[in-house]
């Protein structure tokens, strides 16, 4: 009770109570990542339980994408000015509720709406599980917990399409999905309450809201364009004007608001003045659009391209996910006994660079080792950059910018992961379309096809096929098509990791501090202490 106490005091935690704590923390982050990656499987057999169509498939991922976005530096700033322990609670209770909902959905509207709410939590759990290890724990101790949050990341991207798999062939069916994580939010929100304790700061709240409701209206509204462009309606449309139009507008007023209106602005700009900031930030963004907008699509790739059933393709993905938990594991390791990061941002980017651009070359025939050996390297890659950004930012950022500046980051990666997610397959679902209609064209054209299948192929509603009930030489069509689809999906988001690593390379290496957020935004409020601070870090 003491030690409890005198942590709330002075926001120094022990080891053990750091360990302690970290533990319900991870739990929330385990949760917030499993909400995406469990669900990826069961999507066919939703859509098709509740009489969907193919749009109604990407909202379900999009409207989570949309609201976990646009809310993560609301999140933030809350942070600066609220109990951090009350707001990772609320949002594991928000993603509950939408879960629940999502569990008991009648048709697609009430899911799609219950999975935006699932993104409000979600959007919490993941700047605000930064922000709170950011308080307990030095920027220099901070590598010794960094391989934690890699092996929670692992464990959910890999357990994630397994679990889903097994829940929708099991007697829940797909509705158990969403039920998965809810005894893991309560574990995480009883542990929480026990064992993390930090100074609530008292300061003048004041929340923008006129900022917060312009940058999610016009962040919304640009996602919700990319997402639909290309299939609703074209890309060069009336209506692609009036949306991209309305969603510059609304964010050119959000920008306005923050500068010139706000007492505590969202998104704090005068951050951006800040070289690492501001080249971090724009690195997490390409880092964002090339990471989640190509290796999403990997998971296709195996099953469409390869023939993998759901299960195979999970299994797959281990090569990624586990060169990501080495690297960021040893990462920071070695970040924590030196307190130099730099290197292994620039090292971690050059992996990346390698590692698409050899996965630009795959296509449906490439040996399964030598797809896993090109994934391993990206997974390096990203394990050592990932969390040192984030860590780069924290460094450099004001103490009482943590929060804001944490979740900035978070927030441009997650919008450049979604605007890449859009983007990307709209690229694949054209290409792979147009090579088949050719293939079967030339397959009609040299008698390979009879009159009873050419006419189902007519009927074909353009959803993702069934390979099984295809016949041979159109499957053949089809994975040869998927394949060489994902291939240039790469080659695309290389030009994406090459600027990631130019804005690296700019970024100035400052030692890691050795003290925490907390107890430098509790300094006395004593003249000069912006000096003291200055030698603190020196």
């Amino acid at each position: 009770m003491s030690q409890s106490a005198t942590a709330e005091q002075t926001g120094q935690m022990s080891h053990r109570e750091v360990m302690e704590a970290l533990t319900g923390l991870l739990l929330a982050m385990f949760v917030a990542m499993l909400s995406s990656t469990v669900v990826s499987n069961a999507l066919p057999a939703i859509v098709n339980d509740l009489h969907g169509n193919q749009t109604g498939y990407t909202w379900v991922v999009v409207a989570t994408l949309l609201t976990m976005t646009a809310t993560t530096p609301i999140w933030g700033k809350l942070a600066d000015l609220m109990s951090k322990k009350l707001l990772v609670q609320s949002a594991l209770v928000i993603y509950s509720a939408g879960s629940l909902i999502a569990a008991f959905a009648p048709s697609m509207g009430v899911l799609i709406g219950a999975r935006a709410v699932q993104g409000l939590g979600v959007g919490g759990l993941t700047a605000l599980v930064q922000v709170v290890i950011a308080s307990m724990v030095s920027p220099r101790e901070r590598g010794r917990y960094s391989g934690y949050i890699g092996a929670v990341f692992a464990t959910a991207t890999v357990s994630g399409p397994l679990l889903g798999g097994l829940i929708v062939d099991s007697p829940l069916g797909w509705r158990g999905c969403f039920f998965v994580g809810l005894p893991i939010a309560a574990l995480a929100f009883v542990v929480l309450q026990k064992t993390l304790h930090l100074p609530t700061i008292k300061r003048e709240v004041s929340i923008d809201y006129v900022g917060a409701t312009l940058i999610m209206a016009g962040v919304s509204l640009i996602l919700v364009w990319v997402s639909l462009a290309g299939t609703d309606f074209d890309w060069i449309s009336g209506i692609s004007a009036l949306m991209v139009g309305g969603g510059v507008l609304l964010i050119a007023a959000a920008l306005y608001v923050e500068a010139r209106v706000a007492k505590e602005p969202v998104i704090p700009l005068h951050l951006f003045k800040d070289r690492t900031i501001a080249l971090a930030t724009l690195a997490s963004v390409m880092v964002g659009v090339a990471m989640f907008g190509a290796t999403v699509y990997l998971s296709q790739y195996f099953q469409l391209a390869r023939g993998m059933s759901p299960t195979e393709a999970g299994l797959m993905s281990i090569a990624m996910v586990g060169g990501l938990l080495v690297s960021s594991t040893l990462t920071g390791r070695i970040i924590t006994n030196t307190g130099y990061w730099k290197r292994f941002l620039v090292g971690g980017m050059l992996l990346v660079i390698v590692g698409m651009t050899l996965l630009s070359t795959i296509d449906a025939e490439t040996p399964l080792p030598v797809v896993g050996g090109f994934m391993l390297l990206v997974g390096l890659g990203l394990g050592a950059t990932m969390q040192n950004l984030v860590l780069a930012v924290q460094n450099t950022a004001d103490p009482r910018d943590l929060g804001a500046a944490s979740s900035v980051v978070a927030f441009f990666r997650s919008m450049g992961g979604s605007i890449g997610v859009s983007a990307l397959g709209a690229v694949l679902a054209h290409q792979v379309s147009g090579s088949v209609k050719g293939g079967i064209a030339q397959l009609i054209a040299g008698g390979r096809l009879t009159p009873g299948q050419i006419s189902e192929l007519k009927h074909s509603t353009g959803d993702i096929p069934d390979l099984d009930a295809l016949p041979g030489p159109v499957r053949s069509v089809y994975e040869a098509a998927m394949g060489d689809a994902t291939g240039h999906l790469f080659m695309i988001a290389v030009p994406f990791v090459v600027a990631a690593f130019v804005c690296v390379l700019f970024i100035k290496e400052t030692p890691l501090r050795t003290n925490t957020g907390p107890a430098e935004a509790a300094a006395p409020e004593a003249t000069g202490e912006l000096e003291v601070e200055e030698a603190k870090a020196r």
